[in-house]
């Protein structure tokens, strides 16, 4: 066979795609091929990941790069972006395309702006929170970051002498317990603490598109069950209250459907997954996290990680639950990458020396 018809026959194999080079048309059927031992720490590979995102370094040291992962969230590279929205999504296809070639992906996914591809892919330049100015206005190092007044029962600082947020984050968190109000993992105030940041980035003002606001960014609906009326919608105090509120309400929804999945979990282990799918609520809802836990399909995974639970940590399962269920509810990537982004805020906010020993951040 002449050399031309060998080296023309070898480049259509690997365009037809065979072995490492297969191409998927459905982005869904690598989630449904993924065996659930593969959740094996996928928790600690996303939080690398979502570290150099939120903090623009590692491999986004150089925000104009789009950074891609497999299925266990293991860095497998980047890509530098082109000069176009629509060039950098051709670039992208062609980079998981030599990916899937070179054998450093067994498949690839074509994507565009509105359908996941893969290797999974995110942007380095990503609306995010700047942490270093979020902790500060969160710790109040700026006298107008620092707040005083009252909400219902609850009342904070003075005119003279007004308080930071964690201060009242803090206060209403221990008051609400003390009168037995919240029925809440003991570590869930550090991450409503990471959840105020990642939110608002501790800006009282914050709006999201979706008409969320608020340092706690909370829907109208919410804020109204929380009989919070429009003229009072910003006001921290009365955010802080009813963030706790809900949470405490999510918990007592989740409580006995992941009590009857979990159950057998030593309890540190039971408690900080029971905290993460609290956080995953959040973000999400609690009803979409409950069909994880109880319905026919959706709650296969959990069942496989509450009878081998040993091989995993509860944020790989807590990450499990969804990862394999993706396509299936509407809880997707993002809500991932949320929890991860709270943990890490959280993780942030105690590496501050006035926080050592502050109580939220005791182990």
């Amino acid at each position: 066979m002449p050399m031309r018809t060998v080296c023309l026959s070898l480049f259509l194999i690997l365009l037809s795609g065979t072995g490492h080079a297969e191409k998927l048309k459905d982005w869904t059927s690598v989630i449904r091929e993924s065996p659930y031992w593969e959740s094996q720490g996928v928790y600690q590979n996303i939080l690398t990941i979502r570290r150099w995102i939120l903090e623009s370094s590692g491999y986004c040291s150089e925000t104009e790069r789009h950074i891609l992962f497999d299925r266990r969230g293991q860095f497998l590279g980047y890509m530098e972006n082109a000069d176009t929205r629509e060039a950098t999504q051709k670039k992208l296809n062609a980079t998981r395309r030599r990916m899937a070639q070179e054998g450093r992906s067994e498949y690839w996914v074509a994507g565009d702006p509105e359908t996941t591809g893969y290797p999974f892919a995110l942007a380095c330049d990503q609306p995010h929170v700047n942490m270093n100015e979020a902790i500060g206005r969160y710790l109040g190092t700026a006298p107008d970051d620092r707040l005083w007044g009252s909400w219902d029962d609850l009342t904070v600082g003075t005119a003279q002498q007004p308080e930071s947020l964690h201060a009242a984050l803090s206060y209403v968190y221990q008051t609400r317990r003390n009168q037995q109000r919240l029925d809440l993992p003991a570590e869930m105030d550090r991450y409503l603490a990471g959840q105020l940041l990642i939110e608002s980035g501790a800006q009282q003002q914050a709006h999201s598109a979706a008409n969320a606001r608020g340092i706690m960014q909370l829907s109208d609906m919410v804020l109204s069950d929380c009989g919070i009326g429009p003229e009072n919608y910003w006001h921290r105090l009365a955010q802080l209250d009813c963030a706790m509120r809900l949470t405490s309400q999510n918990a007592r929804n989740l409580r006995p459907v992941f009590d009857a999945r979990f159950g057998n979990l030593p309890k540190k282990k039971r408690d900080r997954l029971f905290t993460l799918l609290l956080v995953q609520a959040y973000h999400g809802g609690a009803a979409r996290v409950e069909t994880l836990l109880d319905d026919d399909e959706l709650s296969q995974p959990a069942a496989y990680f509450a009878t081998n639970h040993e091989s995993y940590t509860a944020g790989d399962i807590a990450f499990g639950l969804v990862f394999h269920n993706l396509g299936r509810n509407r809880l997707g990537l993002s809500s991932l990458y949320y929890v991860a982004d709270v943990e890490l805020a959280g993780a942030a906010l105690c590496n501050q020396p006035k926080m050592k020993k502050d109580p939220l951040c005791a182990d």
